[in-house]
């Protein structure tokens, strides 16, 4: 009976590491359609599943939040993040960075950019700004760094021009859907980046050269990895032996590293990446605060000074980097 105890006891612990490996989900932020994600992740996904010896499945979700939330209530452990979800990642759902990827082309990062039709009649930014009433913009995801942050902050809230009430339509999308919009003449002008404009540029020069940039953002540093800081530190191990050294020198790893968009690896990095981002974050909170009618002038002081405390903490920390 004791036996027969112990048989049964050990069974049912295999059973739950079993469940708890077949759980363990790698999340990737929706940049583009779930099949063309699926397609070019898939070989990584199975590759980590025989390195690691976990049961790796990929995890996708129609917004950048579903891949946020999934972390948050532990469906998804692992997580590839632009900076902006990241640094939600981090605050809001125990994440914690510990990777970034790296280029093929030796680029340390990567540009947010406003696109239009090359027949479009949008030559210039004042072409733009001169009367953004009658301009139809397609905005990036609201978690998105290139899509929505950095044109957010070093575009257009420096030209004084506040994206939900300035424009005819503001039309948040992917980066592919908005791409594609773009191209095919459906709107006016669209927040992307140069990682899919190189990506069309190789995949589709004809649809390229449809594309006119009209704004190139300063460097973004490259999307980082994120997992969830109660990982057993065994796993933690795994993964990040699989990470630093996947691409690095076996020519199926460097293809598959190719084809998700031009990567040729990763790298080590930590929470530390995301400071630029939350600064931006702060700076913006800040302005809608200071342009906010419905709060008292007590309220706005008190408000903008714990803002200026937070910027100053970061701006010191950025300092030392």
């Amino acid at each position: 009976m004791t036996f027969l105890r112990s048989l049964i006891a050990g069974a049912a612990a295999l059973a739950c590491v079993a469940a708890h490996a077949e759980d363990f989900n790698l999340g990737i932020i929706s940049t583009d359609s779930s099949a063309v994600l699926s397609q070019r992740w898939q070989p990584l996904v199975d590759d980590m599943s025989k390195q690691t010896g976990l049961h790796v499945k990929a995890f996708f979700a129609t917004d950048y939040a579903g891949i946020i939330e999934g972390m948050r209530f532990n469906k998804v452990q692992v997580g590839y993040f632009g900076n902006a979800s990241a640094m939600e990642a981090v605050d809001r759902a125990n994440g914690e960075v510990f990777a970034k990827i790296t280029y093929a082309n030796g680029d340390t990062g990567y540009k947010s950019v406003l696109i239009t039709n090359v027949n479009s009649r949008f030559k210039t930014l004042d072409d733009v700004f001169k009367n953004t009433k009658d301009v139809t913009l397609g905005f990036g995801d609201p978690n998105s760094t290139s899509g929505t942050l950095v044109p957010g902050y070093y575009l257009f809230a420096r030209h004084n021009t506040p994206v939900n009430t300035s424009f005819k339509a503001v039309l948040p999308s992917s980066h592919e859907a908005n791409l594609l919009a773009v191209v095919n003449n459906k709107i006016d002008i669209a927040t992307n980046n140069t990682e899919m404009l190189d990506t069309l540029k190789k995949d589709h020069p004809d649809k390229f050269a449809q594309v006119r940039v009209l704004w190139t953002s300063p460097l973004i540093d490259s999307d980082p990895l994120v997992w969830r800081k109660d990982l057993p530190q065994a796993t933690k191990d795994k993964v990040r032996t699989f990470f630093l050294n996947y691409g690095k020198t076996d020519p199926h790893e460097k293809a598959v590293m190719a084809a998700i968009t031009g990567y040729s690896g990763f790298v080590a990095s930590s929470d530390a990446q995301l400071l630029p981002v939350r600064q931006i974050s702060l700076f913006q909170q800040k302005q809608k605060i200071q342009s906010d009618t419905h709060l008292s002038d007590d309220d706005r002081k008190t408000q903008i000074a714990a803002l200026d405390a937070k910027l100053s903490a970061l701006n010191a920390a950025t300092s030392k980097q």
